[in-house]
Parts: structure tokens; C-alpha cells; sequence
């Protein structure tokens, strides 16, 4: 048998089966020795019944005028008989007998004392030198009925207290784990990026530690993570200053000299340089996606921000390749404008690299979905998959820092919501979309921004 997963299951199961075992082994040793100790009140009964008619009987055919008549005692009212007796005496004549006694279920008499067939409880007395006989007879099934009776009465309020006490066992467990289940439902509330402290105040003693452990853990975790995003961006812009003047020094050296190979040389390093130069880019907007903040306070409409980012991506980089769709209403949001170039630029940039050289389509719906459309081949579902893993990148020559989709994945990530890959689009037969859906806001209500970053 398999236990259940849950420790609010199991404890109830343990106890309420436990406390089900106790209940029943005490019925049972109570119903035994109940039945024992009526025994023992029947037998005196019958004895006593004896004892007190042996007497009267002695009496009664001691006075008679005629010896060995057998005389049957009439009913003075109607009642259950659950005692019958015959009197006998040496010979073994029926001298007295009860109205209901039949003397056929009456053995013959062998002493005093208590004896029993399978059908009744009997008990023998003597007097007068054995010469006058009592036997007390009841039936068996009397007994069995007053002690069914008695379990009965006995069973029964067992039947309702026992499933009261289960309710009661698994209220009292249910109860006792609250703390338990309240940390467990705010773990499982959490981002995936959140690494800030659980409240465990309220939690028992023995699950305490645990939850110190996780704290200390989340916040080791957060720190290094800070560490790295912080050096990641301080490097970057530490790196811009001096690559920028690399860089025109590499601009001054083609242009001073006449040398062909050396003209070469420094164009190759100005290249070199400004590959560069997008990485700490990269690298920086990486920085500000997981760690810096993503909201503003004030609403402002997505399509400016688009329109802004396509027209500068076609004058330097792919003029005449980019068509923009959007929509007549303004779609309105919280999230940063400048997280949202960042969203668009990298989608963009990516589609243009690693696309054919035909037309990338960007639109944006009053909804705030973001789709970013390119020609080329399919991408295969297992190279589609680790698309956004920092610096992975498809097989090819185009030029780039394997971090775009990384960045894009990143911010949706923290906004609590997603990137999604498609190759090839809905309706085509090759191609590649990639779509983000930016959380907006209704115009003319600013508290029902549906962003849910975790910026402070």
C-alpha cells in the first residue's frame, strides 16, 4: 500500500486508524467482559431462584396427604417465563413443576451444581437427604439475547461517536498545519526569480529550521546573483567609454593611411570592436532585465515606443525591410518604455539577422501582443527549444551575441509572462514569429494594470 504524498493525510490516516483500533479492541474487551460478568449475574440468579424455592416445595409436599402426585403450579398472569423448574425426588418423579416447565429438556439428576445442555442454563439443589431434588432451568438463548441487546446498546453510540472523533482528528490535523500549509502556498505563489525572504514566523518548532535554511538560502542566492548582475553591468559600462575611442581610432588609422593591408587591419578591428561594444549592450540590457525595475507609475501608449524603434532599425540596419502595424486606439501600459524598446529592438534585430532578406513584419495589438515576423526555413522543435539560452545560437554566419532572445525571455519572465517561438507562423509553410504579450491597461483606469513584476 502506497502512504498519500500529503503529511496532513498521513497524520490523519495514522491517528484516525490508530484511535479506530483503540475504539474497536476496547468494544470488544468491553462486550467480553461484559458478557462474562452477566454470566455471572444469571447463574446467581439461578442459583438464588433455587435456593429460595427449594423451601416452599419441601413444604409444600411434605404437607400433602398423597406421595408421588405431580402438581404444576398455575399462572397467576401472563408473562415471560425466562425460569422453569421441576421438583423430584429420589425416584426420580416429577413431584413440582413450573406452569411452562417441560420436564423432557430436564436431565436426570446427577448432584448439586450448576450444569448446561445446548439449549439451557441449569442448576440442581437438594434437601432432605437428597430425597427432595430442584433443578432451575433457562434457556440459553435468553442470555444470548440480553447480550446482544447490551453490545447493541454498546455498539451503537460507538457509530456515531467514532466517525465525530475522525472529523474531530482531521479538523484538529488540518488545524495544526495551517502555518505548514499557508509557507507552502506562498512558495508556491512565488516568481521563479523571486528570491526574497518567506514569512515563517507562525511555523511549528520542528519545521522552523527548515525554513531558516531556505531563507539563508534564498538570500546567499540573492546575493550572488546581484553580485553578478551588477558586475555584468558595470563592466559593460566601464567598456563603452574606451571601446568607444578604440573605435575611432580604428576610423582615424583607415582613413590616415594609404596602406591597403593596414586599411584592412583596422577595419577588421573596428568591426571587432563594435561586436564588442553590442555585447556590453547586450550585457547591460541583460543586467537591467533581471534585476532593474520594469515599471512606471504612469500609463503611456506602446506605439510611439514601436514606431520609434523600427524607424531607427531602418535607417541603420535594414532599410526597406521592416513594415509596422498598429493599431488606430492607444495601447496603453505600465511597463518601462525603455524595457519596451529593449523588447522590440532584440526581436527585431533578431529577425533581420537570422532571417532571409525579405520583409520582417512587426505589429502590436490593442491587446499588447507583440508579433515579430520573419521569412526563412523552419527551425527545427529541439533548436527552437534552447533559443533563449544565454548566447545559444542557430548555425549560422549572420553576426550576433546569442543574448536577444535571452533578454526578451528574461523580462517576460519577471513581468509573468512569456516568449513564445513558432516555426514555421499560424497559416504558413516556412518562416519564424516570435510573440510577446505586454500587459496593458485599460485608458481611464490606472489601478487595473495587469503587470505583475516584483520591482519595488
Amino acid at each position: 500500500m502506497t502512504l498519500p504524498r500529503s503529511l496532513q493525510a498521513r497524520l490523519g490516516l495514522a491517528i484516525g486508524g490508530l484511535i479506530t483500533l483503540l475504539w474497536i479492541a476496547a468494544a470488544v474487551v468491553t462486550a467480553v467482559t461484559l458478557r462474562h460478568e452477566m454470566d455471572e449475574v444469571f447463574d446467581s440468579a439461578l442459583q438464588e431462584v433455587a435456593q429460595r424455592l427449594l423451601p416452599l416445595a419441601v413444604m409444600d409436599i411434605v404437607e400433602r396427604e398423597e406421595e408421588g402426585i405431580t402438581q404444576r403450579l398455575g399462572a397467576v398472569a401472563a408473562h415471560d417465563e425466562f425460569f422453569t423448574f421441576v421438583v423430584r425426588d429420589a425416584q426420580g418423579r416429577v413431584l413440582l413443576q413450573s406452569h411452562t416447565a417441560d420436564p423432557a429438556v430436564f436431565p436426570d439428576y446427577d448432584g448439586a451444581g450448576f450444569r448446561q445442555t445446548p439449549l439451557y442454563r441449569l442448576y440442581n439443589e437438594d434437601a432432605l437427604q437428597g430425597s427432595v431434588r430442584i433443578t432451575v432451568a433457562e434457556p440459553l438463548a435468553h442470555r444470548r439475547q440480553v447480550s446482544q441487546d447490551a453490545q447493541l446498546a454498546l455498539g451503537l453510540p460507538l457509530l456515531i461517536v467514532l466517525p465525530v472523533t475522525l472529523l474531530a482528528i482531521v479538523l484538529a490535523v488540518r488545524a495544526g498545519l495551517a502555518p505548514l500549509r499557508r509557507f507552502r502556498e506562498r512558495l508556491a505563489a512565488r516568481h521563479a526569480r523571486d528570491l526574497s525572504q518567506v514569512l515563517a514566523d507562525d511555523l511549528p518548532l520542528e519545521i522552523a529550521p527548515v525554513a531558516a535554511t531556505l531563507n539563508t538560502l534564498l538570500g546567499s542566492l540573492d546575493a550572488a546573483f546581484a553580485a553578478e548582475r551588477s558586475f555584468a553591468a558595470n563592466a559593460a559600462h566601464e567598456l563603452r567609454t574606451p571601446l568607444a575611442g578604440a573605435i575611432a581610432h580604428a576610423q582615424r588609422l583607415q582613413s590616415e593611411t594609404a596602406d591597403p593591408a593596414a586599411r584592412a587591419r583596422a577595419g577588421e578591428i573596428e568591426a571587432t570592436l563594435k561586436r564588442l561594444t553590442r555585447q556590453s549592450e547586450r550585457l547591460m540590457q541583460l543586467a537591467r532585465a533581471e534585476g532593474g525595475r520594469l515599471t512606471v507609475d504612469v500609463a503611456h501608449d506602446l506605439r510611439p515606443v514601436v514606431r520609434i524603434v523600427v524607424d531607427d532599425l531602418r535607417r541603420s540596419l535594414a532599410p526597406g525591410r521592416v513594415t509596422v502595424s498598429l493599431p488606430e486606439q492607444p495601447v496603453m501600459s505600465h511597463l518601462d518604455p525603455d524595457i519596451v524598446g529593449i523588447l522590440c529592438r532584440n526581436l527585431v534585430e533578431n529577425a533581420l539577422r537570422h532571417g532571409s532578406e525579405e520583409t520582417v513584419t512587426v505589429s502590436i495589438a490593442a491587446d499588447g501582443q507583440l508579433v515579430v515576423t520573419n521569412a526563412g526555413p523552419v527551425v527545427p522543435p529541439e533548436v527552437l527549444a534552447g533559443l533563449t539560452d544565454r548566447f545559444a545560437r542557430r548555425s549560422t554566419t549572420a553576426a550576433g551575441s546569442g543574448l536577444g532572445l535571452a533578454i526578451v525571455a528574461a523580462v517576460m519572465n519577471r513581468i509573468g509572462s512569456a516568449l513564445t517561438l513558432t516555426s514555421p507562423p499560424a497559416g504558413q509553410d516556412t518562416g519564424f514569429a516570435a510573440s510577446v504579450a505586454i500587459p496593458v491597461t485599460v485608458v481611464g483606469l490606472a489601478d487595473t494594470s495587469t503587470v505583475k513584476s516584483r520591482d519595488h
